[in-house]
């Protein structure tokens, strides 16, 4: 049985959920998975086919959008501070899987170059290292910081003896900006979310809170608010329709470098106050079932991106997707089928494929029915954990 530890620093959000479900995929698949996770970690009622350590001791993953209060000084002591945490408890970690020694350490994203040095020191005491890629640039630094960035990451990469990465395109990119061999890659689909599926929810939908009508149709956002998601061209994109368009735009998330009252403005200023709803707030899990079942589809106006686990919770609730054809997002969405595809920073595609799913909510119910299908099927995590558990058994020590 192959011991593989999971290391997935964020104990909400995103990256967590893929974590919690891959391991426990892979834990059905036949290995022996310990998830190393932080200390504050939101899936703690769920059931777990495999060990968990809550350990890592860091600021939580979803914070207050309250680092303008701080001021400059502030901001840089903070920064320091967290730093040098950061370095302590990445050397914790560390001397535990080299005192546990898996036979594979299997890591989520690593965000900072630095960290290269704790992946050497366990490749020194003979671990063998992999990853599954879910980001390999710095999206929301300008071009100068991201070329530092990818530039220093090389040494982060090139400690891996496996890479798994979300689809063909993002593949040929990652290859493209890393000199690392290309036969330590392979390529996975990303994994559904049907953990939204299996989590109690508050039942029905929302439309009631957000003050919406039973028929009235929505187009929904979710997730952080970062620049790089286009959220300001989508209201400009909504302003844009076709004059007669029904429905609302319902926009709901944690501010991460987009603030909600810029997007209440932007809605004003193009005269389309009464139809744009923001919500700027990470939901309990427990919401995020009824906000997708509310809508009628989900948007994702991207202007840089790699993969989308909000793709798969729409697909998971039957929504279709209209989204930019970025990364794996043109691989994972079948035109026309269970989502309409634009090119990024096309503002009238974007309005256009909006309208036309608003318009005309049935077909947008029967592209939901084949998301879901493809959830079921393309994106079941039994194949996916599979095709990760060999490509980690050819690495294994």
């Amino acid at each position: 049985m192959t011991r593989v530890a999971l290391v997935e620093q964020d104990g909400a959000g995103g990256m967590l959920h893929y974590a919690y479900q891959l391991a426990d995929a892979l834990a059905g698949a036949g290995a022996d998975v310990t998830l190393h996770t932080a200390r504050r970690y939101e899936l703690g009622d769920l059931p777990h086919r495999f060990t968990l350590r809550a350990e890592i001791d860091l600021w939580p993953a979803i914070e207050p959008a309250r680092q303008h209060r701080l001021g400059f000084l502030g901001r840089k002591i903070r920064r320091a501070w967290r730093a040098l945490r950061y370095a302590v408890v990445w050397h914790r970690l560390t001397s535990r899987l080299i005192d546990e020694r898996p036979d594979v350490v299997l890591f989520s994203t690593i965000r900072f170059p630095f960290q290269a040095v704790f992946l050497r020191r366990l490749r020194r005491h003979g671990l063998v290292l992999a990853q599954v890629c879910h980001e390999f640039e710095a999206r929301e630094r300008g071009p100068l910081s991201r070329a530092i960035s990818r530039r220093l990451s090389i040494a982060v990469y090139r400690t891996f003896s496996r890479i798994f990465l979300h689809g063909e395109e993002n593949r040929k990119a990652f290859l493209a900006a890393y000199p690392v061999d290309a036969d330590i890659t392979r390529v996975i689909a990303h994994g559904n979310e049907s953990l939204f599926l299996d989590i109690a929810d508050a039942g029905g939908d929302l439309r009631e809170r957000y003050g919406i009508g039973a028929d009235e149709p929505i187009a929904l956002f979710f997730g952080g608010l970062r620049p790089s998601k286009g959220i300001l061209s989508m209201v400009d994109a909504f302003a844009g329709m076709t004059p007669g368009t029904p429905g609302r735009l319902l926009i709901v998330g944690h501010p991460s470098g987009v603030d909600p009252a810029d997007i209440v403005k932007r809605a004003a200023t193009a005269c389309i106050a009464d139809r744009v709803i923001v919500d700027g707030r990470y939901l309990p899990l427990d919401e995020v079932g009824p906000l997708v079942r509310a809508s009628t589809f989900v948007v994702l106006p991207y202007r840089s991106a790699t993969a989308s686990g909000v793709l798969q919770v729409a697909f998971a609730f039957a929504r279709p997707v209209v989204a930019t054809a970025l990364g794996s997002l043109s691989e994972d969405i079948d035109h026309g089928v269970t989502g309409l595809l634009v090119q990024a920073g096309d503002d009238e595609g974007l309005a256009s494929a909006m309208a036309a799913l608003l318009d005309d909510p049935a077909r947008a119910h029967t592209m939901g029915m084949a998301a879901a299908a493809a959830a079921e099927t393309r994106f079941g995590w039994a194949p996916i954990a599979g095709s990760v558990l060999v490509g980690l058994e050819e690495v294994a020590r």
